[in-house]
């Protein structure tokens, strides 16, 4: 019998918590077409580690796919 693996505990997308996470990983702010994009693909909530991947994800994507046309 296998032990349950405990779920990750999820944790609002505000644009503090990216700002936390860019700065953790990067070393430096993301601009606010990159926070609005994380936001847009996580929706209201997610778990740190799917903040992180997605954060390191954004700065290696064209610009093109992040920023929204008008």
């Amino acid at each position: 019998m296998t032990t349950p693996t405990p779920r990750a505990k999820k944790i609002p997308v505000s644009a503090s918590n990216i700002a936390k996470a860019a700065a953790r990983l990067l070393s430096q702010r993301l601009v606010s077409p990159e926070v609005a994009y994380v936001q847009r693909t996580l929706g209201t909530s997610s778990t740190q580690e799917q903040i992180d991947n997605t954060v390191m994800a954004v700065r290696k994507m064209p610009w093109a796919s992040i920023v929204v046309p008008e």
